[in-house]
């Protein structure tokens, strides 16, 4: 009994395919899923129905000359062959000719929604939230059983080990999908115990994202008051998750290291605030160092010793200048006394009668005028030693007048 290789099983299978009548030239339609572009210009993509699925591919030499631009969910006409890649026993459909042939259901779906969410708002700048520098709890809302936890807990562990992960366990495939992503987010809004929430996935077909497309979720991540960054696929895949988050990564990964700062960033910024606070405070010590200076000198000057030495000195100066003013005082005074007296002494008719001057009186009244007087009057003389009786004899009166 002889046994084939798997070579032989591979490349006599190649054979029958690639050489049979009916499939050397076909004609099918479908959706495109999981596309993808090779950065030398094949394109790479699924193409399936309801209920199967075929893989194929377009070499560039085709596909160069397509005036049409090719997307997940895109429905499409083809011409092609069956081609079997003998390695990997594996067989597809080699893509020679491609046309549309309307646009799939689900694409339809997704641009309906993003531009009614666009009308309402969803996507505006102003309602974004921005992203905490340094969380202290970071929580992720995906599945427990996938690599994408695993990729956030050893980017975050690696870049910044202060922070705490907390994990909303959540279906991100499948028909509950949607449900249980939006339960989630609003769970960690209830418990307000994390400071940034990603929400996210791995890569996969426009259906196996589609959790991250429906209505529920947007609404979620809109009335969030968590920051949301949302890591959904690979970086050519966009969501209405990603529309309305206030981040969106290309990848989990991506969103892990831009929900924290790098160790190194963080330990470079502590050096960096440590010479601007040493050169700051050096600053400062400087700045005290002339206030004190000036205070020191503001002290002497008006320190209480001073400031008695001062008033003391005042003081001399008061006295001086008052002894002064009392002498001149005095000497003013002086002087007009003797003024006084002078013109006392001259005026004191004692002096005067000395000069031979005498007071006349008749009747205790003095005598002015010779007209007041008849002869034979008496009259009281006074003079300078002594007073004298005497009766008028005689009277003359000037100018002729007795």
């Amino acid at each position: 009994m002889k046994y084939l290789t798997v070579s032989a099983l591979n490349k006599y299978i190649k054979t029958k395919l690639e050489y049979d009548e009916h499939l050397s030239t076909i004609k099918i339609k479908g959706e495109i899923s999981n596309f993808k572009k090779h950065s030398r210009g094949h394109l790479y993509f699924s193409l399936k129905d309801t209920y199967s699925q075929i893989n194929a591919i377009m070499f560039s030499s085709n596909a160069s000359k397509l005036k049409i631009y090719l997307k997940d969910g895109d429905k499409v006409l083809i011409e092609g062959k069956i081609s079997v890649y003998e390695p990997s026993g594996s067989y597809s459909i080699q893509v020679y000719n491609l046309t549309y042939d309307g646009v799939g259901d689900l694409y339809l779906k997704f641009e309906k929604l993003k531009s009614d969410l666009e009308k309402k708002g969803y996507f505006k700048i102003e309602n974004k939230k921005s992203i905490p520098l340094f969380p202290k709890k970071i929580g992720v809302v995906t599945s427990n059983t996938g690599a994408v936890i695993k990729d956030i807990s050893n980017t975050i562990n690696r870049r910044y080990r202060l922070c705490e992960i907390i994990l909303y366990s959540s279906q991100v495939q499948g028909p509950r999908a949607a449900e249980t992503i939006s339960n989630q987010i609003k769970i960690a809004n209830l418990n307000s115990e994390v400071d940034i929430l990603i929400v996210g996935r791995g890569g996969g077909s426009i259906e196996d994202l589609w959790g991250f497309n429906e209505l529920v979720v947007a609404e979620a991540i809109f009335n969030s008051k968590i920051p949301i960054i949302s890591a959904v696929g690979h970086e050519t895949d966009f969501t209405i998750a990603d529309f309305v988050s206030d981040l969106r990564a290309p990848t989990p990964t991506a969103a892990a290291e831009l929900a924290t700062p790098n160790s190194k960033e963080i330990i470079n910024k502590i050096i960096e605030n440590s010479k601007r606070i040493r050169r700051r405070l050096y600053e400062k010590i400087d700045e005290n160092t002339i206030k004190i200076h000036n205070l020191e000198k503001r002290l002497e000057v008006s320190s209480p010793k001073n400031l008695i030495v001062k008033r003391y000195e005042n003081l001399k100066i008061l006295k001086m200048n008052l002894s002064k003013y009392f002498k001149q005082i005095i000497d003013n005074k002086r002087y007009k006394y003797e003024i006084f007296r002078t013109s006392i002494i001259n005026l004191n008719p004692l002096n005067i009668m000395k000069k031979g001057y005498s007071i006349v009186n008749q009747n205790n009244k003095l005598l002015k005028s010779v007209k007041k007087v008849e002869i034979g009057n008496n009259l009281d003389i006074t003079m300078y030693d002594g007073k004298l009786e005497a009766k008028v004899l005689s009277k003359e009166v000037k100018n002729n007048e007795e």
